[in-house]
Protein backbone atom coordinates (compact mmCIF):
# COMPACT_ATOMS: atom_id res chain seq x y z
CA UNK A 1 0.00 0.00 0.00
CA UNK A 2 2.72 2.14 1.48
CA UNK A 3 5.05 1.68 -1.99
CA UNK A 4 1.78 1.98 -4.55
CA UNK A 5 1.27 5.66 -2.71
CA UNK A 6 4.77 6.19 -3.64
CA UNK A 7 4.67 5.46 -6.82
CA UNK A 8 1.51 7.62 -7.41
CA UNK A 9 2.84 10.58 -5.94
CA UNK A 10 6.22 10.39 -7.78
CA UNK A 11 4.43 9.86 -11.12
CA UNK A 12 2.09 13.08 -10.25
CA UNK A 13 5.49 14.97 -9.67
CA UNK A 14 6.86 13.30 -12.88
CA UNK A 15 3.74 14.66 -15.27
CA UNK A 16 3.20 18.36 -13.45
CA UNK A 17 4.00 20.68 -15.34
CA UNK A 18 5.50 23.49 -12.85
CA UNK A 19 7.56 20.38 -10.96
CA UNK A 20 8.87 19.69 -13.95
CA UNK A 21 9.79 23.27 -14.96
CA UNK A 22 11.37 22.94 -11.27
CA UNK A 23 13.40 20.26 -11.63
CA UNK A 24 14.71 21.63 -15.04
CA UNK A 25 15.88 24.77 -13.55
CA UNK A 26 17.27 22.89 -10.65
CA UNK A 27 19.35 20.60 -12.27
CA UNK A 28 20.43 23.27 -15.54
CA UNK A 29 21.85 25.70 -12.63
CA UNK A 30 23.74 22.50 -10.50
CA UNK A 31 25.31 21.29 -14.20
CA UNK A 32 26.79 25.10 -14.65
CA UNK A 33 27.87 25.33 -11.00
CA UNK A 34 29.52 22.05 -11.54
CA UNK A 35 30.99 23.49 -14.48
CA UNK A 36 33.29 26.22 -12.57
CA UNK A 37 35.02 23.44 -11.05
CA UNK A 38 34.45 25.29 -7.13
CA UNK A 39 35.95 24.14 -3.78
CA UNK A 40 35.33 23.97 -0.62
CA UNK A 41 36.11 27.87 0.66
CA UNK A 42 36.55 26.75 4.39
CA UNK A 43 34.32 28.31 7.43
CA UNK A 44 33.44 31.95 8.20
CA UNK A 45 35.41 31.42 12.11
CA UNK A 46 38.61 30.30 10.25
CA UNK A 47 38.64 32.62 7.19
CA UNK A 48 41.99 34.33 8.49
CA UNK A 49 43.32 30.89 9.84
CA UNK A 50 46.19 30.75 7.74
CA UNK A 51 47.43 33.98 9.47
CA UNK A 52 45.72 34.07 13.18
CA UNK A 53 46.44 30.15 13.38
CA UNK A 54 49.40 29.62 11.12
CA UNK A 55 51.29 32.47 11.70
CA UNK A 56 51.04 34.45 14.66
CA UNK A 57 51.47 33.93 17.67
CA UNK A 58 48.27 34.13 19.44
CA UNK A 59 46.75 31.26 20.48
CA UNK A 60 50.57 29.48 21.00
CA UNK A 61 52.55 32.52 23.51
CA UNK A 62 52.52 31.67 27.13
CA UNK A 63 55.08 33.18 29.94
CA UNK A 64 56.37 31.34 33.07
CA UNK A 65 57.82 27.24 32.91
CA UNK A 66 55.69 24.63 31.62
CA UNK A 67 56.17 21.08 31.09
CA UNK A 68 53.76 18.75 29.11
CA UNK A 69 54.40 14.63 29.65
CA UNK A 70 51.73 12.92 26.64
CA UNK A 71 51.42 9.11 26.24
CA UNK A 72 49.77 7.44 23.46
CA UNK A 73 48.24 4.23 24.43
CA UNK A 74 46.25 3.47 20.90
CA UNK A 75 45.84 5.12 17.38
CA UNK A 76 42.77 3.28 16.08
CA UNK A 77 40.56 4.02 18.03
CA UNK A 78 43.06 6.85 19.21
CA UNK A 79 43.57 7.43 22.97
CA UNK A 80 46.09 9.41 24.48
CA UNK A 81 46.59 11.02 27.84
CA UNK A 82 48.42 13.99 28.70
CA UNK A 83 49.89 15.56 32.24
CA UNK A 84 50.48 19.39 31.93
CA UNK A 85 52.28 21.49 34.31
CA UNK A 86 52.93 25.38 34.82
CA UNK A 87 54.85 27.85 37.31
CA UNK A 88 54.63 31.61 36.86
CA UNK A 89 51.89 31.96 34.77
CA UNK A 90 48.57 33.61 35.54
CA UNK A 91 46.78 31.86 32.26
CA UNK A 92 47.65 28.60 33.05
CA UNK A 93 46.43 26.46 36.24
CA UNK A 94 49.57 24.57 38.07
CA UNK A 95 48.49 21.21 36.89
CA UNK A 96 45.84 20.02 34.21
CA UNK A 97 44.94 16.44 33.57
CA UNK A 98 43.72 15.44 29.89
CA UNK A 99 42.26 12.39 27.90
CA UNK A 100 41.83 12.07 24.19
CA UNK A 101 39.55 9.93 22.73
CA UNK A 102 39.22 9.60 18.89
CA UNK A 103 37.68 7.05 15.97
CA UNK A 104 36.69 8.38 12.01
CA UNK A 105 33.21 8.88 13.75
CA UNK A 106 33.65 10.42 17.18
CA UNK A 107 36.24 12.63 19.15
CA UNK A 108 36.22 13.04 22.82
CA UNK A 109 38.49 15.08 24.69
CA UNK A 110 38.37 16.26 28.39
CA UNK A 111 40.40 18.60 30.99
CA UNK A 112 40.41 18.70 34.73
CA UNK A 113 42.72 21.21 36.79
CA UNK A 114 44.02 21.42 40.16
CA UNK A 115 40.69 23.56 40.87
CA UNK A 116 38.59 20.92 39.94
CA UNK A 117 37.39 23.07 36.79
CA UNK A 118 36.15 20.65 33.71
CA UNK A 119 36.14 21.01 30.26
CA UNK A 120 35.00 18.66 27.74
CA UNK A 121 34.66 18.58 23.98
CA UNK A 122 32.72 15.57 22.28
CA UNK A 123 32.40 15.80 19.03
CA UNK A 124 30.21 13.24 16.15
CA UNK A 125 30.67 13.07 12.13
CA UNK A 126 26.96 12.32 10.92
CA UNK A 127 28.24 11.74 7.47
CA UNK A 128 30.99 13.10 5.57
CA UNK A 129 29.85 16.45 5.25
CA UNK A 130 27.81 17.14 8.36
CA UNK A 131 29.27 17.42 11.93
CA UNK A 132 28.46 18.28 15.26
CA UNK A 133 30.16 19.48 18.01
CA UNK A 134 29.48 19.85 21.79
CA UNK A 135 32.24 22.14 24.14
CA UNK A 136 30.79 22.29 28.14
CA UNK A 137 32.61 24.27 30.92
CA UNK A 138 32.12 23.65 34.30
CA UNK A 139 33.95 26.18 37.11
CA UNK A 140 33.35 26.98 40.76
CA UNK A 141 33.88 31.11 39.47
CA UNK A 142 30.32 33.11 38.48
CA UNK A 143 29.63 33.05 35.41
CA UNK A 144 32.23 30.74 33.80
CA UNK A 145 30.38 27.68 33.21
CA UNK A 146 28.60 27.46 29.53
CA UNK A 147 27.54 24.77 27.05
CA UNK A 148 27.98 25.66 23.17
CA UNK A 149 26.61 23.21 20.51
CA UNK A 150 27.52 23.97 17.14
CA UNK A 151 26.29 22.15 13.62
CA UNK A 152 28.66 22.29 10.72
CA UNK A 153 27.67 21.51 7.54
CA UNK A 154 30.53 20.96 4.92
CA UNK A 155 29.50 21.24 1.02
CA UNK A 156 31.45 20.71 -2.08
CA UNK A 157 31.68 24.55 -2.57
CA UNK A 158 30.06 26.06 0.13
CA UNK A 159 30.69 26.01 4.43
CA UNK A 160 27.31 26.77 6.85
CA UNK A 161 27.67 26.64 10.74
CA UNK A 162 24.69 26.94 13.21
CA UNK A 163 26.33 27.52 16.97
CA UNK A 164 24.31 27.83 20.38
CA UNK A 165 26.11 29.36 23.07
CA UNK A 166 24.46 28.93 26.58
CA UNK A 167 20.70 27.81 24.87
CA UNK A 168 17.97 27.75 27.79
CA UNK A 169 14.10 27.42 27.50
CA UNK A 170 14.31 27.78 31.87
CA UNK A 171 12.87 31.43 31.75
CA UNK A 172 10.15 31.04 30.15
CA UNK A 173 11.65 32.38 26.80
CA UNK A 174 14.40 31.73 24.40
CA UNK A 175 18.10 32.98 26.30
CA UNK A 176 21.23 32.34 24.83
CA UNK A 177 23.89 33.30 21.72
CA UNK A 178 22.98 31.97 18.20
CA UNK A 179 25.09 32.49 15.54
CA UNK A 180 24.56 31.81 11.93
CA UNK A 181 27.74 31.70 9.11
CA UNK A 182 27.30 30.85 5.78
CA UNK A 183 30.19 30.91 3.04
CA UNK A 184 30.21 30.31 -0.77
CA UNK A 185 32.70 29.80 -3.35
CA UNK A 186 31.45 32.16 -6.23
CA UNK A 187 34.70 31.58 -8.70
CA UNK A 188 37.88 29.27 -8.26
CA UNK A 189 39.73 32.26 -6.20
CA UNK A 190 37.06 34.21 -4.22
CA UNK A 191 34.35 33.40 -1.87
CA UNK A 192 31.56 35.15 -0.31
CA UNK A 193 29.56 34.90 3.02
CA UNK A 194 28.01 36.44 5.95
CA UNK A 195 27.13 35.84 9.68
CA UNK A 196 24.34 36.79 12.06
CA UNK A 197 24.52 36.61 15.61
CA UNK A 198 21.57 36.73 17.73
CA UNK A 199 21.13 36.72 21.62
CA UNK A 200 19.83 37.34 24.58
CA UNK A 201 20.95 37.64 27.88
CA UNK A 202 17.64 37.38 29.91
CA UNK A 203 13.91 37.40 29.33
CA UNK A 204 13.40 41.37 31.43
CA UNK A 205 16.27 42.35 28.32
CA UNK A 206 15.17 43.01 25.19
CA UNK A 207 17.13 40.55 22.26
CA UNK A 208 19.69 42.07 20.08
CA UNK A 209 21.27 41.01 16.14
CA UNK A 210 24.17 42.02 14.58
CA UNK A 211 25.50 40.81 10.98
CA UNK A 212 28.78 40.84 9.44
CA UNK A 213 29.99 40.26 6.09
CA UNK A 214 33.18 37.88 4.78
CA UNK A 215 34.86 37.94 1.36
CA UNK A 216 38.09 35.49 1.14
CA UNK A 217 40.32 35.62 -2.49
CA UNK A 218 42.66 32.41 -3.19
CA UNK A 219 45.87 32.97 -5.51
CA UNK A 220 48.49 30.63 -6.10
CA UNK A 221 50.51 31.19 -3.18
CA UNK A 222 48.62 33.92 -1.16
CA UNK A 223 45.36 34.35 0.27
CA UNK A 224 43.52 37.83 1.20
CA UNK A 225 40.58 38.24 3.33
CA UNK A 226 38.08 40.97 4.93
CA UNK A 227 35.31 40.87 7.49
CA UNK A 228 33.33 44.01 7.57
CA UNK A 229 31.93 43.39 11.21
CA UNK A 230 28.95 45.24 13.19
CA UNK A 231 29.34 48.23 15.03
CA UNK A 232 32.03 49.47 11.72
CA UNK A 233 34.90 47.21 12.76
CA UNK A 234 36.64 46.54 10.31
CA UNK A 235 39.94 43.45 9.72
CA UNK A 236 41.84 42.67 7.20
CA UNK A 237 44.37 40.01 7.02
CA UNK A 238 47.02 38.86 3.70
CA UNK A 239 48.97 35.18 3.68
CA UNK A 240 51.53 34.66 1.26
CA UNK A 241 53.92 31.38 1.11
CA UNK A 242 57.32 33.05 0.38
CA UNK A 243 59.07 29.65 0.43
CA UNK A 244 58.32 26.13 0.92
CA UNK A 245 59.96 26.90 4.53
CA UNK A 246 58.85 30.39 5.18
CA UNK A 247 55.56 32.10 5.11
CA UNK A 248 54.41 35.94 6.54
CA UNK A 249 50.98 37.41 7.19
CA UNK A 250 49.57 40.34 7.95
CA UNK A 251 46.17 41.76 9.53
CA UNK A 252 45.08 45.11 10.03
CA UNK A 253 41.86 45.78 12.43
CA UNK A 254 40.25 49.30 12.52
CA UNK A 255 37.47 50.28 14.81
CA UNK A 256 35.21 53.32 13.90
CA UNK A 257 32.85 54.07 16.86
CA UNK A 258 30.18 57.06 17.65
CA UNK A 259 32.36 59.05 20.62
CA UNK A 260 34.65 62.06 20.89
CA UNK A 261 35.85 63.32 17.69
CA UNK A 262 38.59 65.62 16.46
CA UNK A 263 40.28 67.78 19.46
CA UNK A 264 38.44 71.03 19.96
CA UNK A 265 34.67 68.81 19.03
CA UNK A 266 31.91 68.37 21.33
CA UNK A 267 31.62 65.62 23.08
CA UNK A 268 29.69 62.61 20.89
CA UNK A 269 29.98 64.42 17.97
CA UNK A 270 32.54 62.63 14.94
CA UNK A 271 34.01 59.06 15.07
CA UNK A 272 36.29 57.47 17.22
CA UNK A 273 38.88 55.77 15.27
CA UNK A 274 41.60 53.00 16.36
CA UNK A 275 43.60 50.38 14.82
CA UNK A 276 46.07 48.01 14.99
CA UNK A 277 48.55 46.58 12.82
CA UNK A 278 50.30 43.19 12.75
CA UNK A 279 53.05 41.95 10.90
CA UNK A 280 54.21 38.14 11.36
CA UNK A 281 56.56 35.76 9.59
CA UNK A 282 57.00 31.83 9.90
CA UNK A 283 60.01 29.78 9.65
CA UNK A 284 60.12 25.92 9.18
CA UNK A 285 63.42 24.45 9.51
CA UNK A 286 64.41 20.65 9.11
CA UNK A 287 64.13 20.16 13.19
CA UNK A 288 62.17 23.75 14.65
CA UNK A 289 60.11 26.81 13.92
CA UNK A 290 60.67 30.45 14.72
CA UNK A 291 57.63 32.54 14.40
CA UNK A 292 57.76 36.25 15.05
CA UNK A 293 55.80 38.64 14.81
CA UNK A 294 55.03 42.83 15.66
CA UNK A 295 51.99 45.32 16.22
CA UNK A 296 51.57 49.12 15.72
CA UNK A 297 50.97 49.09 19.60
CA UNK A 298 54.80 48.29 20.35
CA UNK A 299 54.60 44.68 20.98
CA UNK A 300 57.25 42.21 19.77
CA UNK A 301 56.86 38.68 20.33
CA UNK A 302 58.76 35.59 18.90
CA UNK A 303 58.31 31.90 19.56
CA UNK A 304 60.93 28.66 18.87
CA UNK A 305 60.13 25.54 19.13
CA UNK A 306 62.91 22.74 18.52
CA UNK A 307 62.78 19.34 18.86
CA UNK A 308 65.80 18.05 20.76
CA UNK A 309 65.13 14.13 20.26
CA UNK A 310 62.38 12.24 18.82
CA UNK A 311 59.78 12.88 21.82
CA UNK A 312 61.48 15.61 22.94
CA UNK A 313 60.43 19.17 22.45
CA UNK A 314 61.66 22.66 23.76
CA UNK A 315 59.74 25.63 23.37
CA UNK A 316 60.26 29.25 24.06
CA UNK A 317 58.90 32.46 23.98
CA UNK A 318 59.25 36.17 24.29
CA UNK A 319 57.23 39.37 24.41
CA UNK A 320 58.40 43.23 24.56
CA UNK A 321 56.08 45.37 25.26
CA UNK A 322 58.17 48.62 24.43
CA UNK A 323 55.17 51.57 25.34
CA UNK A 324 54.75 49.48 29.08
CA UNK A 325 57.89 48.70 29.04
CA UNK A 326 58.30 45.18 30.41
CA UNK A 327 58.84 41.40 29.43
CA UNK A 328 57.62 38.54 29.36
CA UNK A 329 59.40 35.32 29.09
CA UNK A 330 58.28 31.39 28.75
CA UNK A 331 60.11 28.01 28.44
CA UNK A 332 58.27 25.01 28.00
CA UNK A 333 59.04 21.34 27.38
CA UNK A 334 57.21 18.45 26.06
CA UNK A 335 57.87 15.05 26.54
CA UNK A 336 56.16 11.97 24.45
CA UNK A 337 56.50 8.74 26.16
CA UNK A 338 56.73 6.56 23.32
CA UNK A 339 55.32 3.04 22.84
CA UNK A 340 55.86 0.36 19.85
CA UNK A 341 52.74 -0.99 19.40
CA UNK A 342 51.54 2.30 19.14
CA UNK A 343 53.82 3.19 16.48
CA UNK A 344 53.02 0.07 14.66
CA UNK A 345 49.41 1.11 14.84
CA UNK A 346 50.15 4.74 13.41
CA UNK A 347 51.97 2.99 10.52
CA UNK A 348 49.26 0.45 9.38
CA UNK A 349 46.96 2.98 9.78
CA UNK A 350 48.65 5.65 7.12
CA UNK A 351 49.14 2.75 4.99
CA UNK A 352 45.25 1.81 5.18
CA UNK A 353 44.40 5.75 4.72
CA UNK A 354 41.51 5.81 8.17
CA UNK A 355 39.77 9.33 7.83
CA UNK A 356 41.16 11.28 11.00
CA UNK A 357 38.77 12.08 14.12
CA UNK A 358 36.20 14.81 13.53
CA UNK A 359 38.57 17.46 15.72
Amino acid sequence: MASSEKSALGQFLANNAFFTSINRIHSSFADRREALGLSNPGTVEKVASEVQRDVFLTNSMFTGLRADITKALGVSPMFQTSHAFAMGSQALPPYTFLATYGTPKVFLHGTVDNEGSLMTRANYRWSDAFVTRTQMQIASGPGQSMLQVDQDYTGKDFSASLKSLNPSMLDGGLTGIFIGSYLQSITPGLALGMEAMWQRAAMNTGPESVVSYVAKYKGADWIASAQLQAQGAVNTSYWRRLTDKVEVGADLNLQFQPGMGAPGSMMGSGLRKEGTATLGAKYDFRASTFRAQADSSGRLSALFEKRVLPFVQVTFAGELDQLKQNAKVGLGVSVEVPNEDVMEQQERMMSANIAPPPY
